[in-house]
């Protein structure tokens, strides 16, 4: 029995120690994150299990745990909420019940996910929206995009950008009782790259009337022309989200050939054709030095994947690679990066493009963040750091929209 009992326990401290992750020092709540971080790993290797087996893709694992989290659009006393759609496009929209003498202001939100997983549906999505509409006395839309990998690039960006067109409408934001100056597109992490994305293209295009006053960027995620930057190396096996599973979830944007993760590791993904495009990801000169530390720069191999992606030097994928003269046309942004991020150094490049061009940028960084916070609002799973992230967000928007 002792035998045994011995022998359990060594199987259990082997298994919490795969999945153990040390946590910075600065973290606040530090056991409740090392908890959601070893229950994320624990998801992730339980798929990879299941795809190896032959049981079920990764992707659907995971989407089924998401699924699990997904809400009722219950409206309160406060908040009329209902699941529609705009052209096509399912949203969950929020319109105020409260009497408004002049028309209110409008947020446009894209959840987070990897471009695979999550909804407006979501228990924290839909909270932080409804708290958005309810704070700010504003109308607030949560989109739901196809995802991948049923849905490749472009179909993210062009529902995003469809959605963003029809809300523009004159007749639409007369609808909703919208000011059409005072709109914000908001989003976190992919939804983040997506905001960028549709933000680029709508103030840009002479056809569409209604521009955005603003747009706000959490913790996006802006490139994958450099797989191996300062964030990517002292994040790699990181808290909630890795390197590995990053390069998984983005790779399965473009396509399910798993030639694109193989040769995303080795930083060897990009056509031949792409190296004018390294300028505007060069983390070397882009970066504030303090990120830079003693890490050395070194070009991305060109020609490693056999095959060209187009996607891959797509500005609509990857909105860090839009030149200069789109970026002129940018209104006032505000953007969020978490020290303890994969993507921080996204964010950061985005933050010094934008004033080299001389867009107006608000930048805010959590020394103690983490990738996704905003996903850990609601009970059971709830940070201090995703409320004071959402108290930023809210209050930003209050004083500036």
């Amino acid at each position: 029995m002792g035998l045994k009992a011995l022998c359990l326990g060594l199987l259990c401290v082997l298994f919490a120690s795969h999945f153990y992750t040390p946590m910075p020092d600065n973290i606040e709540e530090s056991w409740k994150i090392m908890a959601l971080d070893a229950m994320a790993k624990i998801c992730t290797f339980t798929a990879m299990c299941f795809e190896n087996m032959g049981i079920m893709r990764y992707e659907e694992f995971i989407s089924m745990i998401f699924r699990l989290d997904y809400t009722q659009p219950l409206s309160d006393e406060y908040i009329t909420v209902t699941d529609t759609t705009f052209v096509d496009i399912p949203v969950r929209l929020y319109l105020p019940k409260r009497k408004s003498e002049t028309r209110r202001r409008a947020v446009i939100y894209f959840h987070g996910g990897g471009f695979c997983f999550g909804s407006s549906k979501q228990r924290a999505f839909d909270f932080l929206n409804r708290w958005t509409a309810n704070t700010l006395d504003a109308v607030v839309v949560g989109v739901d995009y196809r995802l991948a990998p049923q849905h490749h690039f472009p179909a993210q960006f062009e529902d995003g950008l469809a959605a963003v067109k029809f809300f523009l409408l004159e007749k639409i934001l007369t609808k909703y009782g919208v000011d059409p100056t005072r709109i914000c597109i908001s989003g976190d992490s992919s939804g983040g790259n997506l905001a960028t994305a549709v933000t680029q293209q709508v103030q840009n295009d002479a056809e569409i009337k209604h521009k955005i006053k603003m747009q706000v960027l959490l913790y996006p995620g802006l490139q994958i022309t450099d797989s191996y930057l300062p964030s990517h190396r002292e994040n790699e096996h990181g808290i909630v989200l890795t390197r590995d599973v990053a390069i998984k979830l983005v790779s399965l944007y473009f396509t399910k050939d798993e030639a694109l993760p193989r040769a995303m590791r080795r930083n060897q993904h990009m056509p031949l054709e792409s190296r004018h495009l390294f300028k505007f990801v060069n983390w070397s000169i882009l970066l504030p030095e303090k990120y830079r530390k003693d890490y050395v720069y070194t070009e991305p191999i060109l020609g490693g994947l056999s095959y060209s992606l187009p996607g891959l030097t797509d500005s609509r994928a990857l909105p860090l690679l839009a030149n200069d003269s789109q970026l002129q046309n940018l209104p006032l942004t505000y953007i969020l990066t978490c020290q303890h991020d994969l993507l921080r150094d996204d964010g950061l490049m985005y933050v010094t493009r934008l004033r080299n061009v001389g867009v107006q940028v608000v930048h805010d960084h959590i020394e103690d963040g983490i990738h996704g916070a905003l996903s850990y609002m609601t009970s059971p799973f709830y940070l201090r750091l995703g409320l004071r992230i959402r108290d930023m967000y809210v209050s930003w928007l209050d004083k500036n929209l």
